[in-house]
C-alpha cells in the first residue's frame, strides 16, 4: 500500500493484458500472438524390412529442390520415398507432406486441387477458408512453408504439373516425387531423375532371408537364388512369396520356386524383360487360399471402393461379420491384402487388379454384379443414417431413409452429427465408386439414391470435383429412370458445386431444367426448393430477378404449410432485397424469417435464426440504425458462440467492430477485432492478415 492508501493488488484470473501501475501514460496493447505453427508430419514410416537402396538414398542426401523417383509399379519407389523421409525426418522442422495421386485418381478424379487442399488442412486451414482456384491454392501452400525447410513426398505421380503445384517456398525444402515415368520434362525445373531398379540376386537373397529366415535359404539356396530370378526382384513380389513360405510349413522353397516356373498360371500386369513375372507370384499366393478365402479374394476385386471394412466385407460375401473377419485374416496373413490402423483393409493396387482378373476368369457376369448390388445396398445404409444424422429432417426426394427409420435408434450407428459427418467423410472415395459402379451396370435406384444422400457431406465438405461427378451420375440414372421428381432435386443440387466452381451458365441450365421436372412432379416443396436454388444463381446475376424468384418459392412455401421452408425463403429473400438497396423492406422480411426459426420446434433453429438475426443488424446499420445494429449484432454473436457456429461470428465481429470505430469506441473496435482474428487464425484464413493490419 503506498503512502496515500492506495492498493495496488490483483487477484483471480485474467483472460487478456493486465497493466498494474500507479501511473498510467501511454499504453499500446498488442494483439496477441498467433497460434502456435503446426507441425505436420504427414509420410508414412517405411517398411520394415527394408534393403539394397543405399545408392539411391546417397543421390538424394544433401540435394534440395526436386527428385524423380521412377520405375515400374512394385519396384519400391514408394517404400524408397517413405524410408529416406523416415531417417531425414528432423532436417525438415516445418514439417512433412504426402500426397497419393493413385488415390485421389480413384476418389477425385486426379484433381490436384484436393492434394493442396489436404496439406493446407494439415498447417491448419480450414475448408472455409480454402482458395478456390489451383493457382490460389498453390500459392498460399508456397507462402505457409516458406519460412522452414519443408519435405513434400508425392506418390503415383503422372503429369508434372502435378509436382509443380506443390513445390513449397521454403529455402533448404525438398520434393520427392515417385512415379512410373520419368518426367524428364521437370529437369527443367531443376530436377534430379532417378530411375530405381530391381533388386540384385544378392540383395533379393537378403530380403528372402530376412522374411522367411536365413536358415531357410542356406538349407536351400539354389531354389532361393530361382524365387529371386523367378520375381525379378520385385520387392513386392518377394514379400508375397516369402507370405506363401510362411503359411504353409509343408511348403518348401523348391516346391515354390517349381510352382513360379510355371509360366501358363501368370496373368499379371506388371513386364520385366518381357516376362509377367509378378502376376506369376500373386497367383501362388492366391492358389495357396481355401475356397471360402479365394471367393472372398474375388469378391473384393470387383468391390467398388478401395478400402473395406469387415461389416462391408460380410455384406459383399453374404456371410456374418464374425466368418468375414475369419477369412480376412487368411488374407491378411498371406500380404494378399493390409490392414491399417482404423480398421479397415484395402489391396495393394497390383494385388487388386490380380483379384479382379480372377473374378473375371471364375466368376458368371451376374454374381460379379449382384457382389456390386450388395455392396452399394451397404453403403447406401449407413449413408442414410448419416445423412439423417448430419441433415435431419431435410427435403429428399429419394425414399433411401425409409429404410432405415423404422429401425433407427437415435442417430443410428452414429453418435451425432459430428462422427455421422466423420463417416462420410472418411468413407467418401468409397461411396463415390459405388456411385459410379452402380451406374455402370444400371442400378439407377442406386446411384440417385446414393447421388442423394452424398450432399449431406458435400454441403459440409465442400469435395466439388466429388459433387459433380456424382450428381452428374444421379441426374442420368433419375433421366433414364423417367422420376421428374428426383431429377429435379439432383440437378438442384448439382448445380451448388457448379456455381461454387464458376460455372454459371451450366448451373443455370440445370436449374432451368429443375424448375420445369419439378413444376411436372408436382411436389409443392420440391417446386419451392428449385425456385429457391434459382435465386441463388439470380444472386449472383440479377438481384431483382433473384427478388421475384423467392418470392415464387415462399408462395410455394406457404402453400405447402412447411415452416422451415418458409422461414428459409424469408432469409433469403431479405439479404437480396438488402443487398438490392431495399433496406427497409429486407428489415421487415428478416424480421419474420427470424421469428419463423425461433419458433420451429421445441427450441427454434439458433443456428439459422442466429444468422437472421446478424443478417438484421447489417440491414439495421445501412438504414443507419447503429445503436439497433450493435444491439442485434452482439446478441447474434451470443447465440453464434452458443450454437458453436463460429465461421459466421467472425464477419459479425467485424461489423461490430465497425461500429465501435464509427462512434469512437476504439477499446470495443480492438475487441471485436482481435476475437474475429482469433477466429480467423484458428480456421487458418487468409483474411486474418486483413484483420491484424487494421489491429
Amino acid at each position: 500500500m503506498g503512502a496515500e492508501g492506495v492498493r495496488n493488488e490483483f487477484g483471480g484470473t485474467a483472460g487478456g493484458p493486465v497493466v498494474q501501475a500507479g501511473t498510467i501514460g501511454q499504453i499500446h496493447v498488442a494483439p496477441p500472438p498467433p497460434p502456435p505453427p503446426v507441425t505436420p508430419r504427414q509420410v508414412p514410416r517405411g517398411p520394415a524390412t527394408f534393403v539394397d537402396r543405399t545408392t539411391t538414398f546417397d543421390s538424394i542426401d544433401g540435394r534440395t529442390g526436386l527428385t524423380v523417383l521412377s520405375g515400374l509399379p512394385g519396384i519400391g519407389k514408394s517404400a524408397v520415398a517413405r524410408s529416406w523421409a523416415e531417417r531425414q525426418r528432423e532436417s525438415f522442422p516445418g514439417g512433412d507432406f504426402y500426397v497419393d495421386f493413385a488415390e485421389l485418381r480413384r476418389r477425385q478424379g486426379a484433381d490436384v486441387s484436393a492434394g493442396l487442399s489436404g496439406c493446407l488442412r494439415a498447417l491448419g486451414v480450414a475448408d472455409p477458408y480454402l482458395p478456390p482456384t489451383l493457382g490460389e491454392l498453390s500459392a498460399l501452400f508456397r507462402s505457409r512453408t516458406a519460412a522452414e525447410p519443408v519435405l513434400v513426398v508425392l506418390a503415383n505421380v503422372t503429369e508434372p504439373a502435378q509436382v509443380r503445384a506443390l513445390i513449397p517456398g521454403g529455402s533448404g525444402s525438398v520434393v520427392l516425387a515417385t512415379s512410373q515415368d520419368r518426367l524428364a520434362e521437370l529437369v527443367l525445373d531443376g530436377a534430379q531423375l532417378l530411375t530405381l531398379g530391381p533388386l540384385s540376386a544378392d540383395h533379393g537373397l537378403q530380403l528372402i532371408g530376412e522374411l522367411c529366415g536365413a536358415h531357410r535359404v542356406a538349407e536351400e539356396p539354389e531354389a532361393a537364388a530361382r524365387i529371386v530370378g523367378y520375381c525379378s526382384g520385385l520387392p513386392v513380389a518377394l514379400h508375397v512369396a516369402a507370405a506363401r513360405l510362411l503359411s504353409s510349413r509343408r511348403l518348401t522353397l523348391a516346391l515354390l520356386a517349381t510352382e513360379l516356373a510355371d509360366e501358363q498360371r501368370r496373368l499379371d500386369a506388371l513386364r520385366t524383360g518381357g516376362k509377367k513375372l509378378v502376376t506369376a507370384v500373386f497367383n501362388v499366393a492366391y492358389d495357396g487360399l481355401g475356397p471360402d478365402a479365394a471367393r472372398m479374394y474375388r469378391l473384393l476385386g470387383v468391390y467398388p471402393g478401395r478400402r473395406w471394412d469387415t461389416a462391408t466385407a460380410a455384406a459383399l460375401a453374404r456371410l456374418t461379420e464374425w466368418e468375414a473377419a475369419e477369412l480376412l485374416d487368411v488374407l491378411e496373413e498371406a500380404s494378399l491384402i493390409e490392414s491399417a490402423e482404423d480398421g479397415r483393409y484395402a489391396f495393394h493396387d497390383l494385388v487388386r487388379l490380380h483379384a479382379r482378373q480372377r473374378a473375371e476368369d471364375e466368376d458368371a457376369a451376374q454374381e460379379r454384379d449382384a457382389a456390386v448390388r450388395r455392396s452399394a445396398d451397404h453403403l447406401l445404409n449407413y449413408a442414410a443414417y448419416a445423412d439423417l444424422a448430419v441433415m435431419g429432417g431435410r427435403l429428399r426426394a429419394g425414399t433411401y431413409t425409409d429404410r432405415v427409420t423404422e429401425r433407427m435408434a437415435d442417430d443410428g450407428p452414429f453418435t451425432g452429427r459430428s462422427e455421422a459427418l466423420e463417416w462420410l467423410d472418411s468413407r467418401r472415395a468409397e461411396l463415390l465408386a459405388a456411385v459410379r459402379a452402380a451406374a455402370a451396370i444400371g442400378l439407377r435406384q442406386q446411384t440417385t439414391d446414393l447421388a442423394e444422400a452424398l450432399t449431406a457431406l458435400y454441403l459440409n465438405r465442400r469435395y466439388l470435383a466429388d459433387w459433380v461427378e456424382s450428381g452428374e451420375l444421379g441426374v442420368r440414372a433419375a433421366v433414364a429412370d423417367g422420376d421428374p421428381a428426383v431429377e429435379a432435386r439432383l440437378r438442384c443440387l448439382l448445380s451448388r458445386p457448379l456455381l461454387d466452381r464458376g460455372e454459371d451458365d451450366r448451373a443455370r441450365d440445370e436449374l432451368e431444367t429443375a424448375v420445369e421436372r419439378a413444376d411436372e412432379s408436382g411436389h409443392l416443396l420440391l417446386r419451392a426448393s428449385a425456385r429457391e436454388f434459382a435465386g441463388r444463381y439470380w444472386d449472383r446475376h440479377d438481384g431483382e430477378r433473384a427478388i421475384a424468384v423467392y418470392a415464387e418459392a415462399l408462395d410455394l412455401y406457404r402453400r405447402h404449410g412447411d415452416p422451415r421452408g418458409i422461414a428459409i425463403g424469408l432469409y433469403f429473400m431479405g439479404c437480396a432485397q438488402d443487398a438490392a438497396g431495399r433496406h427497409s423492406a429486407a428489415l421487415a422480411t428478416l424480421r419474420d424469417a427470424y421469428a419463423r426459426f425461433m419458433a420451429i420446434g421445441d427450441g427454434g433453429d439458433r443456428r439459422m435464426g442466429a444468422r437472421a438475426k446478424a443478417a438484421i443488424g447489417a440491414c439495421l446499420r445501412n438504414l443507419g440504425q447503429g445503436e439497433e445494429a450493435v444491439t442485434e449484432l452482439t446478441s447474434a454473436v451470443e447465440m453464434l458462440r452458443e450454437v458453436r457456429a463460429v465461421h459466421y461470428e467472425a464477419p459479425a465481429r467485424e461489423q461490430l467492430a465497425e461500429l465501435a470505430g464509427e462512434r469512437g469506441d476504439l477499446d470495443s473496435r480492438r475487441e471485436h477485432l482481435l476475437r474475429a482474428l482469433e477466429i480467423y487464425e484458428e480456421g487458418g484464413s487468409p483474411r486474418a492478415d486483413e484483420v491484424r493490419r487494421r489491429l
